[in-house]
């Protein structure tokens, strides 16, 4: 019984010294990198100047600016077709006959550089401008306002584009009302430039036949897209776009000069 007792007291004494020695060791290291690894990464705070100066978020807005001007365009042009036309004729023609004089002076200062005279203009001729403004406003959009409603009158748009309609409707544009038509601008921009109309009817026998054949190149095409394919309401605005760059052939035609070579 002894004995047993003190094989407890030994037991008991050597655990006891165990415990105590551990607790002079200093703890086991932390690994940094582990530790660093689990923390949460920070998320960037954006303020709402820098989300409105992003790439995105300006194309966004664009967009979205671009997509509520065409909105207000369209509500204008239900509300007062004939008016909004000629407005956006009249801006889009008189943008064309600048690009037309832009043209014409490099073209004069190619050619006086080639020849040794500088002494080209390179001023706006305001009044030009104004003419070929006031010839989209007062008569290119209004002529074709009624003229396409007179023919969609007589031949009603089809769902399908590619139909004897269509072609029809083409050719009845560009070798009826075409003709008619430009004799109408060489005589209607000839009267405000202050022509004459023997000077006119010389204009009209020296250009009119280049300017048809150069029409028909560029409008039989647009013609057929346009009455195909856009709505009603819409064909005028194309055909001012197209117009963009007739205007500037016509602007050249009609104000040619001798020492510009002609188109």
């Amino acid at each position: 019984m002894m004995a047993q007792s003190l094989a407890i007291s030994l037991l008991f004494l050597g655990h006891a010294q165990y415990h105590s020695a551990n607790a002079f060791v200093p703890p086991h290291p932390v690994n940094q990198r582990t530790l660093t690894s689990l923390q949460l990464p920070e998320i960037p705070h954006f303020s709402a100047a820098a989300k409105a100066s992003s790439p995105r978020s300006t194309t966004s807005l664009s967009v979205a600016g671009f997509e509520e001007a065409w909105s207000s365009y369209l509500s204008a042009l239900e509300a007062d077709p004939l008016l909004v036309k000629s407005i956006t004729a009249g801006i889009i023609l008189g943008a064309a006959d600048l690009t037309g004089q832009a043209v014409q002076q490099n073209m004069a200062a190619d050619d006086g550089s080639s020849s040794g005279d500088i002494s080209t203009s390179t001023g706006v001729d305001i009044a030009r401008f104004v003419r070929f403004a006031f010839f989209g406003f007062i008569l290119q959009a209004p002529w074709n306002h009624f003229y396409y409603q007179l023919l969609d009158g007589a031949l009603p748009p089809t769902d399908d584009p590619f139909t004897a309609t269509t072609g029809i409707k083409v050719a009845i544009d560009q070798f009826i009302q075409a003709p008619i038509f430009t004799v109408i601008i060489f005589g209607f921009l000839g009267v405000l430039e202050g022509k004459s109309i023997d000077e006119i009817k010389k204009q009209l026998d020296d250009d009119y036949v280049d300017t048809m054949f150069a029409n028909w190149k560029l409008w039989v095409p647009a013609t057929a897209v346009n009455i195909a394919f856009c709505p009603p309401l819409l064909r005028v605005l194309f055909l001012n776009v197209v117009f963009f760059f007739w205007s500037i052939f016509l602007s050249l035609k009609l104000n040619k000069t001798d020492d510009v070579s002609e188109i």
